[in-house]
């Protein structure tokens, strides 16, 4: 399977992704021509090869019409000017799942639900342009999966439509929750909100480059002459090697036998929040037989203080203990699919080419068997035969 990863040493922008991945052998002109379909008028993208240090790089520009009005577009809005396009099915699924991801994080920062977030800057004309952009140069390349390195901070601050604020921004921040940042010194802002939704949505944390023969190396340059840095986004393509990728990972547990069950959904949603990459419950039967449950909880090493402090702060546990494991992952992605249900996004992994499990997503499951009022169960048992048989086609 074809592989991406993001080293992101300068942070990241849409425009820097868009870059990257012509710089790795996206055609520019094709690319150019199907970033046209969306429904946008009075934009131009123009490629031009900079020098950023010592580094040759590709430079994309989102060129607007001044006479275009910069728009405060609605999720809804933004939907429907990728629905309206004539773009693979795919593309506009997953540049869809990006704004909503950027929609719910501006909700929890502002207030509200993701319907009533109405975009300032990232709705305007470029920003759309880029998160497509970034989903097609990953399609148009073949990309099945992708990872990303640690993402630097920056600092200072920044105008906003919002007013100045600290850098990261607060939307930026709520994205780069889950993913490993590192603070590299430079006062600036180094990860855009739409930089930081393309990767945190498409892509998975790594904290090295995984296996993999190198295809291409992409440069995508930033705006920024940054001190002492080249501004630069670098983007590894490939072929993953070996049949699983395999890291290290902290496995956390503890024993309770004093806490009410009502308690435990609110403790692993802070959990999964803080970073944990999976957490569940056993019982156990301790000593004088008393009931009990161990929690357990799988993060990166880099999460594993965050765990340490949701769990003394939310469950009645004295003490913890945590081990460190190597595991071995699947490569995995989420695909959109149009079944005879309609469009259902799958979760999909493989072994080297061949396709290991297909899991539809249970969310849209249960709308879609709510809408057409069929039990759940089959709906689920007909999507995934379905998407199996797509998918293996």
């Amino acid at each position: 399977m074809k592989i991406a990863y993001f080293d992101c040493p300068s942070g990241a922008a849409g425009d820097m992704i868009m870059a990257a991945l012509v710089d790795a052998g996206v055609p520019f002109d094709a690319f150019r021509a199907e970033l046209r379909k969306l429904a946008l008028p009075g934009w131009d993208l123009v490629r031009r090869e900079v020098k950023k240090g010592a580094f040759r790089a590709t430079k994309l520009d989102v060129e607007i019409d001044g006479a275009v009005h910069r728009h405060h577009r609605s999720l809804a809005d933004i939907h429907a000017i990728l629905e309206a396009s004539p773009l693979d099915a795919d593309v506009k699924a997953q540049a869809g799942r990006v704004f909503v991801r950027l929609a719910d994080a501006e909700a929890r920062v502002h207030g509200g639900s993701r319907e009533s977030v109405h975009f300032h800057e990232v709705g305007a004309v470029d920003a759309i342009v880029d998160v497509t952009g970034g989903v097609l140069g990953l399609a148009m390349l073949g990309v099945g999966a992708v990872y990303v390195s640690a993402l630097p901070l920056g600092g200072g601050f920044v105008d906003t439509a919002h007013g100045r604020m600290p850098v990261p921004g607060p939307g930026t921040a709520e994205l780069l929750r889950g993913f490993p940042i590192v603070d590299t010194g430079v006062r600036a802002e180094l990860v855009t909100p739409t930089g930081a939704a393309i990767l945190t949505t498409l892509g998975r944390p790594a904290a090295s480059l995984p296996p993999m023969v190198v295809d291409a190396v992409g440069y995508g340059a930033g705006t920024m002459d940054l001190p002492g840095t080249p501004n630069l986004l670098r983007c590894f393509v490939g072929e993953a090697t070996g049949a699983a990728g395999v890291e290290t990972i902290v496995q956390i547990e503890t024993t309770i036998d004093d806490m009410s069950p009502q308690l435990y959904e609110p403790l692993m949603d802070r959990l999964f929040d803080a970073g944990a990459v999976d957490v569940f419950l056993t019982p156990v039967v301790m000593k004088r037989s008393r009931p009990g449950t161990v929690l357990t909880a799988l993060c990166q090493r880099d999460r594993l203080d965050r765990l340490v402090r949701v769990l003394f702060e939310e469950s009645s546990t004295i003490g913890l203990r945590w081990t460190e494991w190597q595991r071995a992952t699947l490569p995995r992605e989420t695909v959109s699919v149009p079944t005879s249900y309609g469009t259902i996004q799958f979760k999909v992994s493989r072994l080297e080419d061949r396709v290991v499990t297909v899991t539809p997503e249970f969310a849209d499951v249960v709308r879609i068997a709510r809408d057409k009022a069929l039990p759940v169960r089959e709906v689920l048992d007909h999507a995934r035969a379905e998407g199996r048989r797509l998918l293996q086609r």
